[in-house]
């Protein structure tokens, strides 16, 4: 069981303030957590293989390849004023 003095200063490190009623139940909570990792550390994982996640195929990479969009030119149509290919706006200060 985790004492309450302990429950205290992990509130501290948190930055966060508990009344007595909440360090007697942060107390029953983190004792069951803890009690539940034991439980896990005696499981043997031994034959158990390692993941890394639901894809265990590597990172699919393609060639980056630059083309001309058309959709710029048609962006491009909608505005009253061009310079440079961009859009030309007045001046704001």
């Amino acid at each position: 069981m985790i004492e309450k003095k302990t429950v205290k200063y992990i509130a501290n490190l948190a930055r966060i303030e508990i009344n007595e009623e909440e360090k007697e139940f942060l107390q029953s909570q983190l004792s069951k957590i803890l009690d539940y990792i034991d439980k896990l550390k005696e499981l043997d994982i031994e034959k158990v293989a390692p993941t890394r996640g639901t894809f265990l195929q590597g990172n699919i990479l393609r060639q980056d390849k630059s083309k001309k969009s058309e959709v710029f030119e048609d962006i491009l149509k909608n505005t009253p004023e061009i310079l440079n290919n961009h859009f030309k706006i007045p001046k704001v200060i």
